[in-house]
């Protein structure tokens, strides 16, 4: 049976996930089509190329998710197929070391044995998976869902800076552009500070920021080949 008690500690791995996809769409996109408009580009390749930023970032959110978290499964994998083979091969060894675990959490030697004994009568494998591996069901290793949840959280991201640049006459493309991804970058910075425990402004103000100079750097250099074509 869970606790009832609401931990932000909790929601860390989602949260990082969501907000990391959503952030990257915007600013990625949002870079892509100040840039691509400031060099002079026609509304047609404004939009091919957001539209294209988009494709190649949700796929490469989704790539790169997929590799590092299977990377992290197969590190799991290893682990517990090495703990079970020690289970069988030498069980009384696996007994003193959980106890030594909770030994070192505080409790007497002779508490520690009984808890040791007592869990690993339960669930060997789970026992030394959450307690000296720091593996729970709750918190494995799913590349899949991991790289889906990536991909999404980045299309949505780029989505507003697209429709932005699809709906506003060519001359504030820009502008409106910058303001409204800003705008969301903040709100999204402050969220997640928010639901982490940190002061909203601080998270806004952070994310805001590397924003802005992405966008700024990216009309500059299509100034500059805008200026040479």
């Amino acid at each position: 049976m869970r606790h009832g008690e609401w931990h932000r500690s909790g929601r860390a791995d989602w949260l990082r996930a969501a907000v990391l996809g959503a952030n990257d769409g915007i600013v990625s996109t949002a870079s892509l089509v100040i840039g691509v408009a400031t060099a002079g580009a026609p509304r047609g390749a404004v939009l091919i190329a957001g539209t294209a930023g988009l494709v190649a970032g949700a796929m490469s959110m989704a790539a790169g998710e997929y590799v590092s978290v299977s990377s992290q499964a197969d590190a799991e994998h290893y682990d517990l197929a090495r703990e079970r083979k020690e289970l069988e091969t030498d069980v009384e060894a696996e007994h003193r070391e959980l106890a030594a675990i909770y030994v070192e959490r505080g409790l007497d030697p002779a508490l520690a044995a009984q808890v040791s004994d007592q869990l690993m009568a339960h669930d060997a494998l789970g026992a030394h998976a959450r307690d000296e591996l720091g593996i729970t069901k709750f918190a494995r290793a799913r590349p899949v869902q991991a790289a889906i949840a990536s991909a999404l959280s980045f299309a949505v991201g780029a989505m507003l800076p697209l429709l932005t640049a699809m709906v506003v006459p060519d001359a504030r493309t820009i502008p409106l552009v910058a303001v409204l991804s800003l705008a969301s970058l903040a709100m999204l910075g402050g969220i997640a500070a928010r639901v982490g425990g940190a002061r909203i402004w601080t998270g806004a103000i952070r994310v805001t920021f590397w924003g802005a100079l992405a966008m700024a750097l990216t009309a500059a250099v299509g100034s500059l080949f805008g200026v040479v074509a």
